[in-house]
């Protein structure tokens, strides 16, 4: 399957128990309420005057913007993440993915697009040399989106399943809805049938191009093998 080329973010282990656990908590659930009442990700320092605790309390549990906004989208989308359903067979387990997932990202739009203004607004600045904090690395549908389609990619060939890999990518997401409300004005469910269809669209390519290839072949490894059986009866 194709591989990202950055280390993705990972978010900070969660204490269990006790005032710790309670700190952690308040300082998540502030997070979530800054993003949802100011359109972006706060700062740690913002976060720590909203839950009235010190600055540093909040820089041990979120040493930075990264570690913060990576905590915020996994608790956000920590049913996704964990999405499983092996028993589906064919394009049956992407379209359950789909169909469960979908509604989250539209419950937790605001935290979702705020993160992707975070991750666009450092590429600008890292682009230019001027990031002066950890970066926020997104990609953590890839592994959700290389499970959802192994029941279809067993024989297809390896550029043709990692296109479909990347190209389901750009439509499984917040990117859908950012792209068909903003520019659209079309209505949640919308996105969702539009997000599906396209999926669909694009299994089908690669399903086309793959018998087409293997059509391809055939004729080439018969004309290989008869070249081999003349050459060894000469």
């Amino acid at each position: 399957m194709a591989r990202l080329k950055h280390r993705l973010s990972q978010a900070p282990v969660a204490p269990e128990r006790g005032v710790k656990a309670a700190t952690f908590n308040l300082l998540l659930d502030t997070a979530m309420a800054l993003i949802r009442s100011r359109g972006r990700v706060p700062s740690v320092a913002e976060v720590a005057a909203g839950a009235k605790v010190s600055r540093a309390t909040a820089y041990r549990y979120f040493p930075s913007r990264s570690a913060l906004t990576t905590a915020v989208i996994d608790s956000s989308l920590g049913p996704v993440r964990s999405f499983s359903d092996d028993g589906l067979a064919g394009r049956e387990r992407l379209h359950q993915l789909f169909k469960k997932t979908f509604p989250r990202f539209k419950e937790f739009e605001a935290q979702l697009r705020a993160a992707a203004q975070l991750s666009l607004e450092q590429w600008a600045l890292e682009r230019a040399g001027l990031l002066e904090e950890e970066p926020y690395r997104r990609g953590h549908r890839i592994g959700i989106l290389e499970h959802a389609i192994a029941p279809l990619v067993g024989d297809m060939p390896p550029a043709t399943r990692d296109r479909l890999h990347r190209a389901l990518s750009v439509v499984y997401g917040i990117e859908p809805y950012i792209v068909l409300k903003d520019i659209w004005g079309v209505a949640d469910r919308e996105v969702e049938r539009t997000a599906l269809w396209m999926a669909d669209a694009l299994v089908d390519a690669a399903l086309r191009e793959s018998a087409a290839q293997r059509i391809r072949v055939k004729p080439a490894v018969a004309a290989h093998r008869l070249r081999r059986k003349t050459e060894l009866l000469a």
